[in-house]
């Protein structure tokens, strides 16, 4: 059910063409929204525009986007109420200045994004109060420009505003979401929630990384398995020493979203397959850093992060 509230976006900006972004533009711009979508890539730009973007799997639909740019900053000429931000964490710093010359009190931003604290450097920029954090439930792959695989799609996603000042525009942005199919409920746990899924992606996605395998393929074999099983804990163990809730049931939980997943390459896996860098430092990196804090060893994912890092180079 759709919380009543009086804030009502009408133009949307999804900064990151990959394939979470043109998810995101998709819906909204099916939903009847205006949307710019913003890459450095023209070519995933000109295939948005047309034929347009190209949902399969969990969801099938085609739809346009109603403009698109290469440049953050060019945003400000014709500025949206609220600016999706997709790309993966390492850019952040460079959007969150390219956005600071336009984010006013009218304005919103939000990190729709894995990782722990990537809504954080955004605030650092743009003010806590303009800046709003999600967890997304959804797993696709770019087969071609503009062209996006679901392989799942768990709906609901969550959103929270970071300063209570945004509350409203919060909600306003999740009824618009919703309305649009991409079903998404305000929240006041949205740090918990972070932790759940990147704890669960911390698992998984370094060593379908290092591995080279799907996740049906890991989950399936036993000695590989034992590996997800012990980063997997120790992720809840770092979790719970820094006082976060994950949930009781939070282990038998995430095996089975992951028994879910098939025969899904998950986003790090395809990063290094495409020679990108990783977002490994906000996943498992962030898991060694809370460690750090609260006096926790993370050996597993410090073995992790430090082989995927020297796949990167």
């Amino acid at each position: 059910m759709l919380e009543e509230n009086r804030y009502r976006p009408k133009k949307f900006a999804v900064v990151g063409a990959g394939p979470v972004g043109c998810t995101v533009a998709a819906f909204l711009s099916r939903g009847g929204y205006e949307v710019t979508l913003c890459d450095v890539q023209t070519s995933l730009l000109d295939a948005a525009l047309d034929p347009g973007i190209i949902l399969s799997g969990a969801d099938n639909f085609q739809v346009k986007v109603a403009k698109t740019t290469t440049r953050v900053d060019e945003l400000a000429a014709d500025p949206p109420d609220v600016v999706i931000v997709t790309v993966k964490a390492t850019a952040l710093p460079i959007i969150a200045s390219a956005l600071e010359g336009f984010i006013n009190e009218d304005r919103y931003v939000v990190s729709w994004q894995n990782g722990i604290d990537t809504e954080l450097v955004l605030a650092e920029r743009l003010g806590k109060q303009r800046v709003m954090r999600a967890v997304v439930n959804y797993g696709c792959i770019l087969e071609g420009p503009a062209k996006i695989k679901l392989a799942f799609h768990h709906r609901p996603h969550y959103l929270q505003e970071l300063a209570a000042e945004g509350r409203e525009a919060a909600i306003g942005v999740c009824n618009v979401l919703s309305e649009c199919g991409l079903d998404t409920q305000h929240t006041t746990q949205i740090r918990n929630m972070v932790w759940s899924k990147t704890v669960n992606n911390s698992c998984m996605n370094p060593v379908c990384a290092v591995t080279g395998k799907t996740m049906f393929e890991v989950i399936n074999d036993p000695i590989v398995f034992g590996l997800v099983d012990a980063l997997l804990k120790e992720g809840v163990k770092v979790a719970r020493a820094n006082e976060l809730l994950l949930g009781p049931d939070f282990y038998i939980d995430c095996i089975d979203y992951i028994r879910e997943a098939g025969h899904h390459k998950p986003s790090m896996l395809q990063d290094i397959e495409a020679k990108r860098q990783t977002e490994i430092d906000y996943i498992n990196g962030k898991i060694i850093e809370y460690g750090e804090r609260a006096g926790v060893l993370t050996p597993y994912n410090t073995t992790l992060r430090s082989l995927v890092k020297a796949l990167e180079t």
